[in-house]
């Protein structure tokens, strides 16, 4: 009787100890909050060199935490770089390469990885992403309309109820409208008080361009105090074992393209429990990066099919290599502009090559034989008439992309080595695309009219002997293909 007493007891302790050590685990997980602001240049940012704008939280949040001075996104457009952060996958294979269209079907998000993890997963703001079955958030609040301000502001109120009464490990992304335009009108606005690079330099004396980016840089404010309310309700209502990373999805100068002025992101990480303050990281990391790091921040390892890889070393201040490459994608289909003009990119810390698949050089090539097929494709090549079929940069030296090294024959090896590397990406990727093709491909996304190339736009016109002369054997539907 005593033995069984005695087994009792001890079964009885075991189970508390488990208990404990699972509510002391619980208690360790950190609560991971990403911040998003939405088209806005890494290079407008006091912490990223720009003394001209203002953007006092962003910079705190550097002094407190870890800048990144080489991060990307592989597409400077708003919903195939957000569908990166949340499924791990590049564009190309999430399927949510073009604006306007979804992410596949069978692609398990953040939303689904985090809740198995023991984590709410909440977006507070923009979404921009879909269909739902995908992107299931445990809360969901949309932007709140504010009357005498461009743009909707993210929904503070309940933002700070959440966070005050938070009972278990959330993963938050608060997604601002800002800085996106419209911009704010400004008055009198003085070309001295905007701060000019290599690509913008020859606007100075644009009137109109000077008060376009004098609104931004107001709109870069509003969104910058609206992050300082954040912080707020984050240094009152949680602890310091808090993950938060500042970013921005694209730059608006590059958007559309794949330069880095369009696919270079500001990203800024805080975690007083683990990162050192006011360190910079220069390893080249990316967007795919971030679920991978959450889910091993959570306790688990990414899968296979994922692309990132977890940052979580860099974080403890290891200075090692996450990605030997980084890969940008371009479609110029389904925006206003809508052109035939697909581009890709390679890039490692110091080179960067980038093939125009449709450019004047070549446009010969993709010709089909049917006349409205070339039509559109010869009218896609005109319109970038001077952009090359092939581009190499070396960033270290020109890392505003002004002299293009493809044709130099200092720079072969490197030029094919990236070719190289870039068309096995793209292969693994199940890209549209390929080195050897026939032709070019013609997109349109599942029942998306109003994009398709044989419609006028707001920002392009079609010749009325165009309109409606292609049928659905000319488009590959980019929902459907694998």
């Amino acid at each position: 009787m005593k033995l069984i007493s005695e087994i009792v007891l001890f079964c009885l302790l075991l189970t508390t100890s488990y208990a404990c050590a699972q509510i002391k685990y619980e208690e360790v997980k950190p609560n991971i909050i990403f911040y998003l602001a939405d088209d806005q240049d890494v290079y407008d940012y006091g912490c990223y060199g720009n003394e001209k704008v203002a953007t006092p939280a962003v910079d705190r949040l550097a002094e407190d935490g870890m800048l990144f001075t080489n991060a990307f996104t592989a597409q400077a457009i708003c919903a195939p770089s957000r569908s990166q952060l949340f499924t791990g996958k590049y564009p190309l294979k999430n399927g949510c390469f073009a604006n306007h269209t979804a992410t596949k079907t069978d692609i398990e998000s953040i939303t689904t990885h985090m809740k198995k993890l023991g984590y709410e997963v909440v977006l507070a703001g923009k979404s921009h992403v879909k269909p739902h079955s995908v992107y299931q958030w445990d809360r969901e609040w949309e932007p709140i309309p504010i009357k005498g301000v461009p743009r909707d502001y993210i929904p503070l109120d309940s933002i700070a109820t959440y966070l005050e009464n938070a009972k278990k490990p959330f993963c938050m992304f608060i997604t601002s409208k800002y800085p996106h335009s419209e911009y704010f009108d400004i008055e009198n606005p003085q070309a001295e008080d905007i701060k000019f690079y290599p690509f913008n330099e020859s606007k100075k004396n644009d009137k109109a361009y000077v008060k376009t980016k004098a609104g931004y840089y107001r709109s870069i404010e509003e969104d910058n105090t609206q992050l300082e309310e954040v912080l707020k309700l984050v240094d009152t209502y949680l602890t310091d074992n808090t993950l938060f990373i500042y970013s921005a999805d694209h730059g608006v100068s590059g958007k559309f393209t794949v330069k880095d002025i369009g696919l270079k992101v500001p990203f800024v990480a805080r975690w007083p429990k683990v990162i050192k303050p006011g360190t910079i990281s220069n390893q080249l990391i990316h967007y795919t990066d971030v679920l991978p790091t959450f889910m091993a921040i959570a306790g688990a390892k990414d899968t296979e099919d994922m692309d990132g890889k977890s940052l979580f070393p860099l974080f403890e201040g290891k200075d090692v290599e996450v990605n030997k490459y980084v890969y940008g994608v371009s479609t110029n289909q389904n925006i206003l502009y809508s052109e035939i003009f697909p581009s890709r990119m390679i890039r490692d810390k110091r080179y960067k090559y980038i093939r125009n698949f449709n450019s004047k050089e070549i446009v010969e090539k993709n010709l089909t034989g049917k006349p409205n097929v070339d039509y559109f494709i010869e009218r896609g090549a005109n319109a970038y008439e001077n952009v090359p079929f092939e581009e190499l940069y070396d960033i270290q030296n020109d890392p505003f992309e002004q002299h293009n090294l493809a044709k130099n024959p200092v720079y072969k090896s490197i030029k094919e080595k990236l070719t190289k590397d870039m068309f096995s990406w793209m292969k693994r990727q199940g890209d549209i695309l390929s080195e050897n093709m026939v032709g070019i491909p013609i997109i349109t996304p599942k029942g998306n009219r109003g994009f398709e190339l044989d419609q006028d736009t707001p920002r392009r016109k079609i010749p009325e002997d165009r309109k409606n002369t292609l049928t659905t054997d000319d488009y590959i539907v980019i929902e459907h293909w694998k």
